[in-house]
């Protein structure tokens, strides 16, 4: 891990006081958070959704209904519920490097309107853009006009996100679009240790270059803060011609972490996929459990959540690191 990367000023974002840079990172100062509280948990907490085989959500299951297990052992369920009312921490993640300069103004009006809808009482959203840097527009605040007025500032930042070719034979990667880079700050600067539901929104396509962490970093970095990433996948065909972007890689930071991942065409725009995303983020059980596994090890456990039904798909993370004692 590149420490230069992993090294704060500070603990969170909406403690920074001026632009502060992290291994070439901008984090840029914003309104101040209101204050949320954290706690320790000894359970495993996993919260999760179920479609049945036409893609609609199952809202109606009891914990009978299901079967948690932990590396392949059956675990006992100690509570459940469905949860439509947790506070929602939620970070909106946009890609303002130059291949997708011609969609901002779009991404720019679906994610004010989509704010409008989501947001309820306690629930909180910030605002991060990613190119070269990586910038804090807006912290976590309840107002969709504070996120509105924050969108208003996406600007294109540097060139595409494709390789630059030298004059002489060797190519050459700038840092065009640290994608990865900012997953990791989302979810450890802002999201880790918060309570309640926690979801970043990546609208990108999906195409990293110059991040200091690897795509498996950032993912864990998420699984650490009991994130889900919804992945967006949207992408200028001018800019690359049929065939491009990074979708694979989308699909399977999502699939990891318990969220989906969805595509931008003409059978569907970005506002209906910002309604899927918000119908499904109130669409979820909560299942919890103490690990029949005791050790603190800090440990990657594998998790399956199955229900009894063989007709329905279930949507979890696939696995959690286990508390490490120092």
């Amino acid at each position: 891990m590149n420490q230069s990367l992993t090294h704060r000023a500070t603990p969170y974002f909406s403690r920074l006081s001026r632009r502060t840079f992290l291994g070439g990172v901008t984090l840029a100062a914003a309104t101040p958070a209101q204050d949320v509280i954290r706690v320790d948990v000894e359970r495993v907490n996993v919260l999760f959704s179920v479609r049945d085989k036409n893609g609609a959500y199952i809202n109606t299951l009891t914990q009978d209904d299901f079967e948690v297990r932990e590396d392949s052992k059956l675990q006992e369920i100690k509570s459940f519920a469905r949860e439509t009312d947790l506070p929602l921490t939620l970070g909106l993640l946009i890609d303002v490097s130059g291949s997708q300069a011609r969609l901002i103004e779009e991404e720019r009006r679906a994610g004010a309107q989509f704010f409008r809808q989501v947001l309820r009482e306690k629930d909180v959203a910030f605002l991060i853009s990613f190119g070269p840097e990586a910038e804090l527009l807006q912290d976590s605040t309840g107002s969709p006009r504070l996120l509105e007025r924050a969108l208003g500032e996406l600007r294109p930042m540097g060139g595409g996100a494709a390789t630059v070719i030298n004059p002489g034979p060797i190519p050459t990667t700038p840092r065009g679009t640290i994608l990865f880079d900012a997953v990791y700050l989302a979810a450890n600067e802002k999201l880790k240790g918060e309570v309640g539901r926690k979801a970043i929104i990546l609208i990108t396509d999906g195409v990293d270059q110059g991040s200091r962490v690897k795509q498996q970093e950032a993912v864990d970095s998420a699984l650490r803060a009991d994130a889900v990433i919804y992945s967006v996948f949207y992408m200028d065909p001018a800019f690359y011609g049929y065939g491009g972007g990074g979708s694979g890689t989308l699909k399977r930071m999502s699939d990891d972490t318990g969220g989906r991942m969805f595509e931008v065409g003409r059978r569907q725009t970005l506002d209906a996929i910002f309604q899927q995303i918000e119908e499904e983020m109130r669409s979820q059980y909560a299942v919890s459990y103490s690990s029949s596994n005791p050790a603190r090890d800090g440990s990657f456990r594998k998790l399956d959540i199955r229900a009894k039904n063989k007709a329905y798909k279930v949507q979890a993370r696939k696995g959690y690191f286990a508390p490490k004692d120092e």
